[in-house]
């Protein structure tokens, strides 16, 4: 027997500037200097320390004997036996531009059956870049936010006690990046590719700039020639550059979370008139001038009739799509119900969005 539960509506009703769907955001929040952009570095290391939470087998015993090696200490693989120790997978995310003996989170991951690296410290680690080449080393104290506990058989966990931090635990060591205050030109990527978008942003920099300066190459990037009064001094443009205010174009789309029955809706959606039965469901909307104001002004006004008996099909006229999954709401329609209506709605070629069922 289907449950009927509640629908979450997310009112993602956005507020526009004008009837163009358009509304004005920063540039700095809608898009990102080619180039200026976090790098992620991979290192393999050892956390030592633990009392019989590490390794049982595997890797780790090589590991141990090449580090001793280089100390200058020779053992035979026989003559470890520890499961104080615990190979892992060391990761940290360097910002744009670092400088040498800037410092950084390092994430530590156990990749045997080590239990826990409560307790563990890591070892000097070398991490690498995607190019093979060292960046930054790490090594420290591992802080774990789980717990594990073992003895006389019996264990206890709560969360995971595998996976470490150490704050602060990477240390830049070679510096990297372009000199982009020297820049002859920028290129801005914008995080949601729009050609109307692109557009607004080069009309806005050309304005701001009082020249054609800026072009766009394409719906994903914004080409920006540095101006002569900011040869050499490319910060103070790309300063200027991101207070600037863009109209942003939003498209007519619908969220739909089938697991959770949540339904985001934006502004721009249209539903072109149709008739909807669903079971025993008629949803009548039905949009009509109205004459107010001194002057005989005319304005639309919408009324919605809901009928839950057995009657014919009703023609909707001039709804909007936030109209009708309101009324759905408050009869309580099923989240799969809705979705159905959605889905069919679309096929019918009556609403003018895309539908995304995630």
């Amino acid at each position: 027997m289907t449950k009927t539960i509640g629908i979450i509506i997310t009112a993602a009703l956005l507020m526009l500037s004008n009837v163009t769907g358009a509304y004005c955001e920063r540039l700095k929040d809608i898009s990102s200097i080619k180039g200026v952009r976090e790098n992620q570095l991979v290192g393999y290391g050892l956390v030592v320390g633990l009392g019989g939470t590490g390794d049982k087998k595997g890797s780790m015993v090589q590991s141990i004997i090449n580090m001793l090696l280089r100390m200058g200490i020779q053992v035979s693989q026989k003559d470890i036996i520890s499961k104080n120790v615990a190979a892992v997978m060391v990761t940290a995310d360097l910002p744009a531009f670092p400088k040498i003996g800037k410092k950084v989170d390092a994430q530590v991951s156990a990749m045997g059956d080590a239990k826990s690296l409560m307790g563990g410290i890591l070892l000097l680690t070398p991490l690498m870049g995607a190019d093979g080449k060292t960046y930054a080393t790490a090594q420290g104290a591992v802080s774990i936010g789980g717990i594990y506990v073992s003895k006389g058989g019996s264990t206890a966990q709560q969360n995971f006690a595998t996976v470490g931090r150490i704050p602060n635990g990477t240390v830049v060591e070679k510096e990297f990046g372009y000199d982009i205050a020297n820049s002859e030109d920028i290129t801005l990527l914008l995080r949601d590719s729009d050609f109307t978008t692109a557009t607004h942003i080069k009309d806005a920099i050309n304005k701001s700039l009082m020249g054609n300066y800026a072009s766009a190459p394409d719906p994903s990037s914004v080409k920006v020639v540095v101006p002569p009064t900011y040869q050499g001094n490319v910060v103070e443009l790309i300063n200027k550059l991101e207070a600037i205010d863009v109209k942003v174009d939003i498209p007519a789309k619908i969220i739909v979370n089938e697991r959770t029955g949540t339904v985001v809706i934006g502004e721009n959606v249209k539903l072109t008139p149709v008739a909807i039965a669903h079971g025993d469901l008629t949803i009548e909307v039905v949009q009509k001038p109205e004459v107010s104001g001194p002057m005989g002004k005319v304005g639309p006004q919408t009324d919605i009739d809901i009928k839950s008996d057995k009657v014919a099909l009703t023609k909707v006229s001039g709804a909007t799509l936030g109209e009708i999954i309101t009324s759905l709401n408050k009869l309580g329609v099923a989240p799969r119900d809705l979705i159905a209506i959605l889905q069919s709605l679309k096929s019918a070629g009556a609403l003018t969005a895309q539908l995304e069922i995630q």
